[in-house]
């Protein structure tokens, strides 16, 4: 009688199966690792956070001068004072507070020269679409302490279509390229969110990180989970066919032999 052998059992591979089995084995993988470099960005982040919350506010000259050195901005505290503009005012569309859908308020303040983009809070939306809120405005020569955040483009099912004369403006993302031009003034290359301390402002709902690190590494683990019980599947499965057909061979031979 044939003792199966290792050499039978790689003879039998369907390596077909086998690549299908490695890409999605790897895949798995990359994403549970995708998942911990994401952990690994958002406790850094939160180190910087608790850094930078130490230190004294910076200048509109200072964050400008760090921006061109090519430094990370995000985050650093700021001071500001310029004149917060009550008629050119962006909402920003689908924004969440406590399961009910509303807008960021976003204001245009000048500063001479250029204009910078104010994170005032969140207002809640009309239950008719077509409807823009209505909130108690702000205005004036003011000075401001916040945080400076640039923005990230984000995906958008429509384009936004602005009328000319018509204010507040209903926004997807923010574009502050396309702000720039419906203003006809240059805008710095962030948005200031709010101090949640200062007077003025709505509801500053905002968090640094929507995702806490520990979220990330519940799914890295969950990533790595799978690709592990896929392998054992996949290599069972294998053994369990070879299994199989190494039984059928022995069946044929005895029979063989019994016919002789």
């Amino acid at each position: 009688m044939k003792v199966a052998t290792i050499k039978d059992y790689v003879l039998q591979l369907n390596w077909l199966l086998v690549l299908f089995t490695l890409l999605v084995f790897v895949g798995l993988i990359k994403l549970g690792l995708w998942q911990s470099a994401r952990a690994t960005e958002k406790y850094e982040r939160l180190i910087r956070i608790t850094e930078l919350s130490a230190l004294s506010a910076f200048s509109i000259n200072q964050v400008m001068h760090l921006k061109m050195q090519d430094e990370n901005i995000n985050d650093l505290p700021i001071e500001i004072t310029g004149y917060l503009n009550p008629d050119k005012v962006f909402l920003l569309d689908n924004q969440t507070h406590q399961g009910k859908i509303g807008y960021r308020v976003l204001q245009v303040m000048e500063l001479g020269a250029s204009s910078v983009l104010i994170n005032l809070g969140w207002v809640a939306g009309s239950k008719i679409r077509t409807e823009l809120p209505t909130f108690k405005q702000f205005s004036g020569n003011l000075t401001i302490l916040g945080h400076v955040r640039v923005p990230e483009s984000g995906i958008q099912l429509a384009e936004d279509v602005y009328q000319q004369n018509e204010w507040p403006k209903r926004v997807q993302q923010i574009e502050l390229a396309k702000i720039s031009q419906i203003i006809g003034q240059k805008m710095l290359p962030f948005v200031i969110y709010l101090d949640k301390k200062e007077s003025i402002g709505y509801i500053k709902n905002w968090q640094p990180i929507v995702m806490p690190p520990e979220k990330h590494q519940a799914y890295a683990f969950q990533w790595f989970s799978l690709a592990a019980a896929w392998l054992v599947l996949m290599c069972s499965a294998s053994i369990w066919h070879f299994r199989q057909g190494s039984n059928n061979n022995k069946r044929e031979s005895y029979g063989h032999n019994e016919e002789r």
